[in-house]
């Protein structure tokens, strides 16, 4: 039976960074790992990584990315914090120097069919515009090249990039979307069904091999007992709590799914990271290389 393989790769900011770096370590210890990958999934920065490792880029060229770029992409100038009261109004980023690296990166007119690889993005639809009579709602959406009547292949790689990497009140919302990682910030189980579909990757669950990389799982938490917060208070690690807090679900039902056939590398950060905190870009790329990867090595060298 073969085997069908699939990299999920979760959101978390800068900390892709850390994520990019571990790719980079794995690479060259298993240099035919990443050819063999059949479907790159990512949410918000993981995405921009799928797309970047779909269309051909190497790890190493994204870890330059983020080393040489995160500077500009999470620039906050004293005048739009003045612009937008501090951060009482407006989004803490523009992002048109992401939007420009992107452009840079990827060419401003390569769609997800020119793609050498299939990919799976998560995105979140603020407005559907109740177009042909459906329910004006919002909702999940999940870009993917595979062929089809419902395939996304005529979209821009950098609009996808983009929207799935808008996340709430650090970056503007992008063409109605905002940040993946609101509804699949770890998009490895995402992936796993559009593997099984019958209408797209046609796949048995037995022929599955699912790697699933984090952004460094960060020792954060919420001091308390009891918190009698208002909106005010929650508003801040209420988002990080609904973006990272979730990742573990995926996690669950993919293990229980796929048992031996699923590996998860999450190593823990020896601190918190905020996902804008570029100043951290050294730290991340040392805590990477530190991290233990003999487990991973040895998975895919039985299962990959």
């Amino acid at each position: 039976m073969p085997a069908y393989r699939i990299l999920s790769l979760d959101g978390g900011g800068i900390r892709g960074l850390y994520t990019a770096v571990l790719l980079d370590r794995l690479s060259d210890a298993m240099p035919d790992f990443l050819p063999k990958v059949d479907l790159f999934a990512g949410t918000s920065t993981g995405g921009i990584i799928a797309l970047g490792l779909a269309a051909g880029l190497s790890p190493g060229h994204l870890v330059a990315l983020y080393r040489d770029q995160a500077r500009r992409i999470f620039d906050d100038s004293w005048l739009d914090d003045l612009k937008d009261l501090g951060r009482l109004r407006g989004a803490e980023y523009t992002n048109k120097s992401l939007k420009r690296e992107l452009v840079r990166l990827f060419g401003a007119g390569k769609k997800l069919s020119q793609l050498g690889k299939r990919v799976l993005v998560p995105a979140f639809d603020l407005d559907n515009e109740g177009t042909a009579g459906q329910v004006r709602r919002w909702k999940p959406k999940f870009f993917h090249n595979f062929p089809g009547p419902d395939s996304d292949g005529g979209q821009l790689v950098v609009d996808v990039a983009l929207r799935t990497s808008a996340a709430p009140t650090y970056f503007p919302s992008y063409q109605g979307y905002i940040d993946g990682g609101v509804v699949a910030n770890n998009p490895s189980m995402a992936a796993l069904a559009q593997a099984l579909d019958a209408q797209t990757g046609k796949r048995k669950l037995a022929e599955v091999r699912l790697l699933s990389l984090s952004t460094g799982l960060s020792p954060a938490y919420v001091k308390g007992r009891r918190l009698d917060w208002g909106f005010g208070q929650w508003a801040k690690p209420l988002i990080e709590i609904m973006i990272n807090g979730a990742m573990g679900v995926p996690d669950y039902q993919c293990a229980r799914l796929l048992g031996r056939r699923y590996h998860r590398l999450e190593p823990v950060l020896p601190q918190a990271i905020a996902i804008d905190d570029w100043t951290k870009t050294e730290a991340l790329v040392r805590f990477a290389k530190q991290a233990p990867l003999t487990p991973t090595i040895t998975w895919l060298r039985r299962n990959f």
